[in-house]
């Protein structure tokens, strides 16, 4: 099977309500759709948002990377090469971890159709079956309340709240949070690089002292500073989780041998696609630290390719964080993987089974 042609779409999808952090507000999900074309028809999917504000990839930049740079040094190529093939791509330019992670995605995809298998069987095998938590945007109490109650009421068994905007705002957030679900669902903190190293070890603290009993907190001080991190860790009984600290494999050696957080947070656009997850998952798993595996907020293309990794690295993955198709108004990808409020599951179809995607629009070459 070999690649003739590299196509780009564009995907946006409506969200229920907007996603709200510390950094920005959002209101759709915006993605590039790469399509790989073989000489026997099939075609591999994958995808990225322009995350500016995470990755540094905006929506020009992506297509630029994956049109003018990643795509030509595929056409002609045998899939069946996928390590060479990826690590081609990963060599080809400096960051641009975004356009990388959707041509990986894709390669990934036509090589579980070459060999007539699910991406997961594929990546090392496992139960089908995992279930997400879902997002509670930064709000007023009340919003976030009503939220929450919502979430679990649709079967969320965990819920990742978004905070960091104001740390004493913050506990009473959360407090008000756990009180109003009753203990009906764990609870996750995502601060987003909004607290100081000290505000989160007393904001922790505060709940910690309450009886709030959080399953995580996510990122609570800057990406760039793991020794802060690394001080919360130490001085809180509550996993700390490493997100937007993990942008490469060196980003991850420096974490784990720090000891500076408990979870690592495995999103695909920010490390270059699955090869290098895969690697990350490895690296964590020497030094026995639990990952977590989540996304931007993109649809249900990358997604799923996530679900996938999930699925196959369940040894070392402990936490699903994949709500961003929930988020939406709707899923436009028809294929293997449905995403069912908390539930997603996998079917048996080769590669990521992606069958069609409604409302994709063509971007001219």
């Amino acid at each position: 099977m070999k690649i003739t042609g590299v196509r780009c779409g564009r995907l946006r999808v409506p969200l229920k309500t907007p996603f709200k952090t510390t950094a920005h507000v959002v209101d759709a999900i915006d993605d590039v759709v790469v399509m790989l074309d073989t000489d026997d028809g099939r075609v591999g999917h994958g995808s990225a948002p322009a995350s500016a504000l995470i990755t540094g990839d905006t929506y020009g930049a992506i297509l630029d990377a994956v049109r003018g740079h990643l795509g030509p040094l595929l056409v002609g190529a045998d899939v069946a090469d996928l390590n060479r093939l990826v690590g081609r791509v990963q060599a080809a330019m400096e960051h641009n971890s975004s356009a990388k992670a959707a041509i990986d995605i894709a390669l990934h995809d036509l090589f579980g159709q070459c060999h007539g298998a699910p991406l997961y069987g594929m990546l090392g095998g496992g139960d089908p079956s995992i279930t997400t938590d879902i997002t509670i945007s930064v709000d007023y109490i009340d919003k976030m309340i009503a939220d929450a109650v919502a979430a679990v009421e649709r079967g969320f068994g965990a819920l990742k709240i978004k905070v960091g905007k104001d740390a004493v705002l913050d506990v009473e957030r959360v407090k008000a949070v756990h009180a109003a679900i009753a203990g009906r669902a764990l609870l996750r903190l995502d601060a987003n690089e909004g607290w100081t190293p000290k505000q989160a070890v007393r904001a922790i603290h505060q709940l910690e002292d309450a009886g709030v009993r959080l399953d995580l907190v996510e990122q609570p001080v800057k990406a760039w500073d793991v020794a802060g991190m690394a001080y919360v860790t130490e001085r809180v009984n509550t996993s700390i989780a490493a997100d937007e600290s993990i942008a490469t494999l060196t980003d991850v050696v420096e974490v784990v041998q720090r000891r500076a957080a408990d979870v690592v947070n495995i999103k695909l656009m920010k490390l270059g696609g699955l090869s290098r997850a895969l690697r990350v998952a490895d690296l964590a798993a020497m030094y026995g630290v639990e990952c977590m595996v989540g996304c931007m907020l993109e649809s249900a293309v990358g997604a799923a390719a996530a679900a996938h990794l999930a699925v196959a690295r369940a040894d070392v993955v402990t936490r699903v964080d994949l709500d961003a198709p929930s988020l939406g108004r709707f899923n436009p990808v028809a294929g293997n993987v449905t995403f069912a409020d908390a539930e997603i599951t996998i079917g048996g179809a080769p590669g990521l089974g992606i069958t069609a995607i409604a409302g994709l629009e063509p971007i001219a070459p």
